[in-house]
């Protein structure tokens, strides 16, 4: 039954990982003002308005590049910051989050995708009252997903069909109206036949939702459902501040979880990844000019890789600075 779901190939990979990895993010949700700067996250921590950072000296004889994505974009919407192409061009190798070059593996994938499901035999019906597992089997059957292709999965891979506006089955192709950021670097690191990584595998970021017992999984998709409109409003406010290119307040925003969003597991989801990250980059940057690809909240704050990068003696200079 889980072929059916993914059987298209630009969906049946990318689309599910990235999505995925947008909830390691961006699933929390916020009410709180974020419109001035300065928050416990961001404090004392001034960032330049720039998603594209050039990384240079502890040793390193040329400079590799960062840039922050976000997973997925409207087309209207979607914009190559001043400096960008260029980067790209400029650097040897590509890294992401993960290894895209996986993605394409479809039997590799087929068998990391059984790890979405439950252990123990354990299905949604299992963690819900009669009443609350209705209300998400009717979700569901509403945008057309059937509750027999989803009752085992983990309850947070799910969230991301909670709004209602996700159209099931759809991919990145060239007449979506979403696009990616991730799969549009893909798409140049194959044509300027650049070799592409990763700086974790599929399977730890798989792992990383093992860390949130299912029960919470559970309520998270509940108020995910229930606030469906809010998120919306909120993602609109994400792809804004996207725009903007402001780090500080997109980690402002996203430190700033009310209940039933990530709040409690931003060390194993957000923190702890960056941290690893850092002594990978460290080797790759050794080796090779790289850029680096990575969702847009692991830059900005303290602990943010910008900051990690800094400790280690690291320069980095913003490219592409919003602000004259």
């Amino acid at each position: 039954m889980i072929n059916k779901l993914f059987s298209n190939h630009k969906w049946s990979a990318y689309t599910f990982f990235m999505l995925i990895s947008g909830l390691l993010i961006v699933s929390c949700k916020s009410t709180k003002d974020i419109s001035q700067k300065g928050t416990q996250s961001a404090e004392n921590y001034e960032w330049a308005d720039a998603l594209l950072w050039k990384i240079e000296g502890h040793g390193l004889t040329a400079p590799s590049y960062l840039f922050g994505t976000i997973h997925m974009i409207e087309k209207e919407s979607f914009f190559w910051p001043k400096g960008t192409l260029a980067a790209f061009e400029d650097a040897e190798k590509v890294a992401f989050e993960i290894d895209m070059d996986e993605m394409s593996d479809m039997g590799a994938m087929m068998g990391i995708m059984t790890k979405a499901f439950m252990a123990d035999g354990k299905t949604l019906k299992d963690l819900y009252s009669e009443e609350d597992y209705a209300f998400v089997k009717g979700h569901l059957e509403k945008m057309g997903i059937p509750m027999m292709l989803m009752e085992r999965l983990k309850p947070m891979f799910l969230t991301v069909f909670a709004s209602g506006d996700m159209e099931f089955g759809q991919g990145f192709g060239a007449d979506s109206d979403i696009k990616s950021y991730e799969m549009e670097f893909w798409d140049l690191a194959k044509e300027s036949n650049k070799e592409v990584s990763g700086l974790e595998t599929i399977e730890f970021q798989m792992s990383v939702f093992d860390s949130i017992p299912y029960e919470a999984q559970a309520e998270m998709l509940i108020e995910s459902i229930k606030t469906g409109d809010e998120e919306d409003d909120t993602f609109k406010e994400m792809i804004e501040l996207y725009k903007q290119q402001d780090i500080n307040k997109m980690i402002t925003f996203m430190s700033e979880a009310e209940e039933g969003g990530i709040e409690g597991y931003e060390d194993v989801l957000l923190y702890t990844r960056n941290k690893n990250w850092i002594p990978i980059m460290a080797e790759k940057m050794k080796a090779h000019k790289t850029f680096f690809a990575v969702g847009a909240g692991h830059l900005g704050g303290k602990n943010g890789v910008i900051d990690l990068l800094k400790k280690e003696g690291y320069k980095l200079t913003p490219l592409s600075h919003t602000q004259s």
